[in-house]
């Protein structure tokens, strides 16, 4: 074997440990990415089965509620449809799929006893910690593409191209609905980073891929609890998921942006300190596993 003045075997460039590609196949070959990738084109499809049931009869007993009109609106056009998926998917769905993807990636390596076999390939931690965070953070973008992706597709089918509406805005045209669903995704997209930042930083420290997973879930579910009590006063706005429902002022006529800058700050905020985190714990953490 050749030995470089550096002391590594000639040819041996780290930046080629552990390709994207390899590592994005890899993920894509495990039942649990399977799984999550099919539900989120199901639920959609789920919810349009759920409607056609429910279409005949029901309206007196739920016609007078807030959860009543969704519905309704729901069901008056391709983009209502999306904006009801979305809706009812943002608050827990999304994040346990986005805390799934990046809770897991790292703890179930350990958990199997590859983690210290990976690194001895060898695979600089950090190139190894770069890639299976930025392949989780693409498997979560492409499951709240199919959820929406599915839904725009049926629910068009469906209910056809019409203006999209809602409780908090005028009616928008197709063309201009379809540019607000796309802003509303961009900014759950940036929200969630919160919870990959949070699930990444339990995969590094823990060994059960649950554990950081059901954590990081759980620990959003507390700020969510924390932020509907309103004793705390300013302190609110410093939780993370205090602007996780503004994406609401995208649809609203005019378009509110106030909180949804401020909720982007935040979120890139905490994922980036969490993300440091999870860097300099991991690469100090003795691998025995």
């Amino acid at each position: 074997m050749v030995v470089s003045d550096a002391g590594a075997a000639q040819g041996y460039r780290p930046s080629a440990t552990m390709p994207f590609a390899a590592e994005f196949r890899r993920q894509a070959s495990r039942r649990r990415t399977q799984l999550a990738l099919g539900f989120m084109v199901l639920l959609p499809l789920i919810i349009l089965i759920a409607f056609q049931f429910n279409s005949g009869g029901g309206d007196d007993d739920n016609g007078n509620n807030e959860f009543a009109s969704l519905v309704d609106l729901a069901t008056s056009g391709g983009l209502n449809f999306t904006l009801f998926s979305i809706f009812v998917s943002a608050s827990f769905l999304l994040v346990v799929v986005v805390a799934l993807f990046c809770g897991d990636t790292v703890a179930s390596e350990a958990s199997w006893g590859s983690l210290r076999y990976l690194l001895a390939i060898p695979v600089p931690r950090a190139r190894l910690l770069t890639v299976k965070l930025v392949v989780a953070l693409a498997y979560s973008g492409l499951a709240l593409v199919l959820l929406a992706g599915t839904a725009l597709l049926a629910g068009t089918l469906r209910y056809g191209w019409s203006p999209l509406r809602s409780t908090v805005a005028a009616e928008l045209e197709p063309t201009e609905g379809l540019l607000r669903l796309l802003a509303v995704l961009g900014y759950l997209a940036v929200v969630l980073l919160v919870v990959a930042g949070l699930a990444f930083l339990l995969s590094v420290t823990t060994d059960a891929a649950l554990g950081a997973v059901g954590g990081a879930v759980l620990l959003w579910i507390l700020s969510s609890i924390l932020d509907q009590i309103t004793a705390l006063g300013a302190l609110r706005d410093f939780l993370p998921t205090h602007f996780s429902t503004a994406w609401l002022g995208l649809l609203s006529t005019p378009v509110q942006t106030d909180d949804v800058v401020r909720g982007c700050i935040s979120a890139i905020g905490y994922a980036t300190l969490f993300w440091g985190l999870a860097f300099w714990r991991f690469t100090r953490k003795d691998i025995t596993s």
